[in-house]
């Protein structure tokens, strides 16, 4: 399979006083069980190989490693073998999670000021950027991740929320609308990061990247995507879906605004014709 890159493009865009810009080159990985995969620790040797129909005897509810692999590719290594992708009722039973007292869940959302953008005023992108990381780290190394999957409410953006909270996962999977399960694990449009950490201090915030995915040879088509980071002693899912809205609205804008670039353009191109 031919390896890819992306081109990774960090802007606040919706911020009227302050905008911030820079360029990344990532390589994608592939999660096909025919690919070798990302180097995670702990895999054998076998399902490292390139070019195999591989099979995983081993495997067992939060040990799947198509999953394992998806996680990792949005920065998170399942260090104790335990993540549970979540997106029915049935799933939390498997996690052994309790049923949300409602479904769906309506959640009044927390004040935007509570949930600030990355490249504004009050939110700087090496800031974020450190939080994240370290958010990520944490998840990697906790013995239980719970992985809730759906739709932001009201629209067809795809979320993945990755946390080590028993307790918000339920509520979290009631709050989203249910998405058609697609058997391949793949990652979303938005991801959000949810940590309940004793220690450390109340923390919020989300990003905006515009990604140029390679899809031929030095071809690129550009699609935006989204981080929310929350993590505190005991995360608020009113922030938690405030940063699921925004962010939602945000990769709307972004898509509004390549439509309109490209429709002027074509338009520009006949006028020259």
């Amino acid at each position: 399979m031919r390896s890819a890159a992306f081109v990774v493009t960090r802007t606040s865009l919706h911020s009227l006083v302050k905008r911030s810009t820079r360029r990344i080159v990532i390589p994608i990985r592939s999660f096909s069980s025919k690919d070798g995969g990302p180097d995670i620790p702990g895999l054998p040797d076998s399902i490292r190989r390139v070019n195999e129909e591989v099979v995983f005897p081993d495997e067992y509810p939060g040990q799947n490693y198509a999953f394992n692999w998806s996680l990792n590719g949005d920065g998170v290594t399942p260090l104790k073998k335990s993540s549970f992708r979540i997106t029915k009722l049935l799933d939390l039973k498997v996690a052994g999670l309790d049923q949300p007292k409602k479904m769906p869940l309506a959640v009044k959302l927390a004040a935007a000021s509570k949930m600030p953008e990355a490249g504004s005023d009050a939110l700087t992108f090496e800031a974020f950027d450190e939080v994240s990381q370290r958010t990520k780290d944490l998840l990697s190394s906790s013995d239980h991740l719970y992985c809730p999957e759906g739709h932001v409410p009201s629209t067809k953006t795809g979320v993945r929320i990755i946390t080590n909270s028993a307790t918000l996962a339920p509520d979290l999977l009631a709050y989203l609308e249910r998405a058609p399960k697609k058997f391949e694990p793949e990652s979303q449009p938005v991801t959000a990061y949810v940590l309940e950490q004793p220690d450390m201090e109340q923390f919020a915030g989300y990003a905006i990247e515009e990604i140029e995915v390679e899809v031929d040879d030095n071809v690129y088509e550009p699609k935006s995507v989204a981080a929310v980071v929350v993590v505190g002693p005991k995360p608020d899912i009113k922030v938690i879906a405030k940063g699921l809205e925004l962010s939602h609205e945000g990769l709307m804008a972004d898509e509004a605004e390549r439509a309109a670039k490209k429709e002027a353009e074509e338009a520009a191109a006949k006028e020259k014709e």
